[in-house]
């Protein structure tokens, strides 16, 4: 759900899901830093701002140092495990131009730089030196205030910064009677979504968030601008669709192609546990292939918050007649041989949909990892899916644990494998694997729930990945990119041949 580089409920960064915090203005404009020691401080070499007062100089965004006021505020991530983040400095920038002259600070003084946008990163990287994610101290360039949304007067397109948050633009589309695809969590910023893929709630009608991009401003390390699209620079701009944040460069604007608002029917059913299984498998006949105006989302969950057992939960979306909706649902609802224990449906304009759905944003300690599901399940993968909801529900401290598989197909499968830098057009659905905890607790113990989930289902979908839901124990790229790596990783060494934007087991 970018960071440096991607993720996230998935799911971020400006250029890349990132991990960002609430930055109050900074008081000076050339804050005096605190004592540090001689390892922490710049190092000049002859180009670029040298010296922490000589960027605040260059910039008009907002430059923190440690003991800057609103700095504790700055260092708050969407996921409190990475708390105890430490950078160098976090510079919120106003503009393309103020990116620029972070990396050139960076190049000066030979520090490493992180990418923030959004805030949801699994990983952490973009916090710029949390304890346990094998990023050294960092200067953050944060590009959450480039937050403008502006419709074309035809309505046609929308250009958007990177750190505007998807419940922000999902109104501003609905007062002007239009919409994109994107994904459901309100806090999400779109600049992330986007550069590592871009699942969401109508990727089934609408297609991958990045399918929907016509053209983006990147800033890419040597600091020069770049507006690209499938025309100009091509091979930025199909980095950008899929490859993850914080790969070729920093985003600062994007451009997509929007289509009317439609009418959308949400509906959510609950199945007794006994029937997991029979749910699982008569979901997967039907999620994939189903109408690509129908969008699921299947969820086998444990937990303390499911003190009478695990829980088995099929929600989604309908963007066409409302009674084709129900003849298709109630054909998967005969054909799992349950009986619900709840059934609802809603019809609603696509924003208030899109706003039931987007969800409160809290912050939430969490593990997570990811599958990207390439074949149905059989009767024993099917068994292990099960069972291991139900070994996560019995591991101490899991608030909620198990796993969400999104269906995709429809427009998803449009695309061929190498027309975006996202790889997989033709699988079912992704599988993300989670684990929420007690802000504090010791996150091991969860981070092996999440892996060993994603190691019992190994053998059925093999080591295929979302980019968006990046974890730290994948040290192939190849996992997210599959057969597009190398391409990515050539397009990656020309932007950056000196690997400033360089990421944990990254292109």
């Amino acid at each position: 759900m970018s960071t440096g580089v991607s993720r996230r409920a998935a799911v971020a960064t400006a250029v890349g899901v990132g991990m960002s915090g609430l930055l109050a203005a900074c008081t000076d404009g050339s804050p005096t830093p605190p004592t540090r020691t001689a390892t922490t401080e710049p190092v000049p070499t002859p180009t670029g701002p040298a010296t922490w007062s000589a960027l605040a100089a260059a910039t008009t965004g907002t430059l923190l140092r440690p003991g800057s006021s609103g700095w504790d505020a700055a260092r708050v991530l969407r996921n409190p495990r990475y708390d105890d983040a430490d950078p160098l400095g976090i510079l919120r920038v106003a503009s393309a131009e103020d990116v620029a002259a972070g990396f050139a600070f960076a190049r000066a003084t030979r520090m490493p730089v992180a990418l923030r946008a959004g805030g949801h990163s699994y990983t952490g990287w973009s916090a710029g030196g949390a304890p346990g994610t094998d990023v050294p101290r960092s200067l953050v360039i944060s590009t959450a205030d480039l937050r403008s949304i502006d419709v074309a007067s035809d309505g046609g397109t929308v250009t958007i910064g990177p750190g505007a948050r998807l419940l922000d633009v999902y109104e501003r589309l609905a007062a002007a009677g239009r919409a994109i695809g994107a994904g459901s969590c309100a806090t999400v910023g779109i600049g992330g979504l986007t550069l590592g893929g871009g699942l969401g709630v109508l990727v089934r009608s609408f297609g991958l968030t990045c399918d929907q991009l016509t053209a983006a401003t990147l800033v890419t390390p040597d600091g020069r601008q770049h507006r690209v699209s499938a025309t100009a620079e091509p091979d930025l701009f199909w980095a950008c669709r899929g490859g993850g944040g914080g790969t070729v460069g920093a985003v600062t604007s994007l451009t997509f192609r929007t289509r009317p608002a439609p009418e959308v029917l949400t509906f959510g059913i609950a199945f007794p546990w006994a029937a997991a299984a029979d749910v699982v498998a008569a979901w997967q006949r039907w999620a994939p292939t189903a109408d690509r105006r129908l969008w699921s989302s299947l969820k086998l969950l444990g937990g303390t918050r499911h003190p009478g057992g695990p829980s088995v939960t099929v929600s989604g979306t309908w963007t066409g007649p409302r009674t084709a909706a129900d003849a298709a649902v109630d054909g998967f609802i005969r054909d799992t041989g349950a009986t619900p224990l709840a059934h609802t449906a809603t019809s609603a304009s696509y924003g208030t949909a899109m706003r039931a759905l987007a969800g409160n944003g809290a912050r939430a300690s969490e593990a997570a990892t990811s599958s990207v599901g390439t074949k149905p399940l059989d009767a024993v993968g099917i068994r292990t899916l099960v069972g291991q909801v139900e070994g996560a529900s019995s591991v101490a401290g899991v608030t909620e644990g198990g796993v969400a598989l999104d269906a995709l197909g429809g427009a998803v499968a449009d695309p061929a494998a190498t027309d975006t830098a996202f790889p997989w057009r033709s699988a079912l659905w992704t599988a993300q694997y989670t684990a929420t905890f007690a802000d504090g607790a010791d996150p091991a113990p969860f981070d092996a729930v999440v892996r060993g989930f994603r190691a019992a289902m190994r053998p059925s979908w093999g080591d295929a990945a979302y980019a968006n839901y990046c974890d730290a124990a994948i040290t192939d790229p190849s996992a997210y990119f599959g057969g597009n790596t190398e391409r990515l990783r050539g397009i990656a060494r020309a932007a950056d041949p000196d690997g400033l934007l360089r990421q944990p087991h990254w292109v």
